[in-house]
This record gives structure tokens, C-alpha cells and sequence, in this order.
């Protein structure tokens, strides 16, 4: 049985994540942690997760007390709360599966910290379906060629704040290194007005939004008379949690160092 600690376990993410370990037959879940003085300090998870009966399971803002017995910790937090976590970590040499985005370079030196000493899964995306449309992607680009012109489709609900998706732009940059372009040069997002032809070389990015859209992304590759679409929709969150569950089976016992979801799921780099 895979040990498993849930970092910003009362999060969406991390009630996710509980709600799966409590049904996946080769893990449990030995610890819940959330920044001291969150509302749900001292709960049972059982609460986070709509469970009637208590799991045993008590949400505690101690790093020390929740990593004891735990082989694998998955975060799902903020940049502040994940730097002090795998700080926690790297004094003990727990492994990691680190969910958490947008970490700034303290955050990203304590992780590679910690990947010196223990083993880390560190990825933009826990879907499997996804990681396996980047791998397909770049292995279309790379077998079609550059008279194919390539653009990127994102669908997300009307409340996200951000555009484009940081899926969208992992994306776009993978046909990009696999065609050989900067990415930082050859996306461009949008288009409006008296723009001129297409050049070659772009990778054009269109990011939409609307009702109660998960997360659909899309990769459109247009050549001389025919056109190739490869799409992935998202039906559940859920699928972020198994992915991030699959990745702690996965780190457990392997040698340190920073793995992501290509290495998780077994794709051999190209």
C-alpha cells in the first residue's frame, strides 16, 4: 500500500484527491495537511469529502506530525505554502507529486532541493489523456511537416481568469520544439483586423470561453487538402486527481530526481 500525505487537502484539488485515495485499493491516505489556521484544521477529512462515518483522518497544519508516516506527498496548494512543504520534505527525503502552478524561483529551488535528494513528479497537467495528445502532437508535427500550418483551439468556463490555458500553452510549445520554431516567437495569439496572409511558421493560439466548460483543447494541422484535428475534452476534474495518484504509485522507491507525467505513464522521450 502506497502511504499517502494530501497537501491543501480542503482545496478543490486536494478534496479530489482524497475522495480517489479513499477508493484506490493500493493507496491510503495517512495524513491531510492545510495552512495553520484554515477553517478546516482538526477535521476529520471525512467532512471535506461528504462521508457520514469518520476516516480516522484529522486535517493538521504540521508538517512534522503529517509527513511521519507518509512515503509521498501530493500538492495541490499555493507557490508560498508549496515552498515550506517541500522544505518539510527535503529535511525528511519524502517523495513528491507537485501539482502546484505558477511557483516562483524560491519555490523552484527548493523543489530541485528536494529532487537531489528524493524522487519528484513535478507536471503542468495530471490528465493522462492529455500528456498522451502532447506526445502524439509532436510526433505528427515531425511526420507531416512544415507544409502543414498548426493552430491551437482552448475552451474553458466563463469564470476562468486566465487565457491562454497553461495546457494550450504546453501545447503549442511541444509543436513548436518539434518543428524546430522559438515558441516565444512563433505563437500568436489571436487575430484581428487587416492582419495579411498567414506566415509560415506560426502557430496561431485562440483561447474561448463560455458556460460550464471543464477544459477542451484542440490542435488543428491544415495542409494541402486535408486537414488533421486532434482533441481532447475533459468531462471530469477527476481525472487530475487519478492522474496525480497514478504519479505517487509511480515515485515511490525510485531513485531522486525530477520526473513528470511522460516518465508516469511510460512515453520514451523523442
Amino acid at each position: 500500500m502506497t502511504r499517502v500525505s494530501v497537501h491543501g487537502a480542503a482545496g478543490r484539488m486536494g478534496r479530489m484527491i482524497i475522495k480517489a485515495l479513499v477508493e484506490d485499493k493500493g493507496a491510503t491516505l495517512v495524513s491531510a495537511i492545510e495552512n495553520g489556521g484554515h477553517a478546516a484544521i482538526g477535521q476529520d477529512v471525512a467532512t471535506l469529502i461528504g462521508l457520514q462515518e469518520p476516516l480516522g483522518v484529522v486535517v493538521t497544519s504540521s508538517f512534522e506530525a503529517a509527513l511521519e508516516r507518509a512515503e509521498v506527498v501530493i500538492d495541490f496548494s499555493l507557490p508560498d505554502a508549496a515552498r515550506s512543504l517541500f522544505q518539510a520534505c527535503l529535511a525528511r527525503r519524502v517523495a513528491a507529486v507537485v501539482g502546484t502552478t505558477g511557483l516562483d524561483g524560491a519555490a523552484r529551488s527548493a523543489l530541485e532541493a528536494l529532487a537531489r535528494v528524493a524522487p519528484v513528479v513535478c507536471a503542468p497537467n495530471y490528465s493522462v489523456g492529455v500528456n498522451a495528445v502532447w506526445a502524439l502532437a509532436a510526433q505528427a508535427v515531425r511526420l507531416l511537416g512544415p507544409d502543414f500550418d498548426i493552430e491551437v483551439v482552448e475552451m474553458h468556463h466563463k469564470h476562468k481568469v486566465d487565457a491562454p490555458s497553461g495546457t494550450a500553452l504546453r501545447l503549442a510549445e511541444v509543436v513548436a520544439q518539434a518543428r524546430g520554431l522559438d515558441p516565444a516567437v512563433a505563437i500568436r495569439s489571436g487575430r484581428a483586423g487587416q492582419v495579411g496572409a498567414r506566415p509560415d511558421g506560426e502557430i496561431g493560439m485562440h483561447a474561448l470561453r463560455g458556460g460550464d466548460v471543464i477544459g477542451d483543447h484542440m490542435l488543428v494541422l491544415s495542409g494541402p487538402g486535408e486537414r488533421i484535428e486532434l482533441t481532447h475534452r475533459a468531462h471530469s476534474r477527476e481525472i487530475w486527481a487519478l492522474g496525480a495518484i497514478r504519479a505517487a504509485h509511480f515515485v515511490v522507491g525510485r531513485p531522486a530526481g525530477l520526473y513528470d507525467m511522460a516518465d508516469v505513464i511510460g512515453i520514451a522521450p523523442s
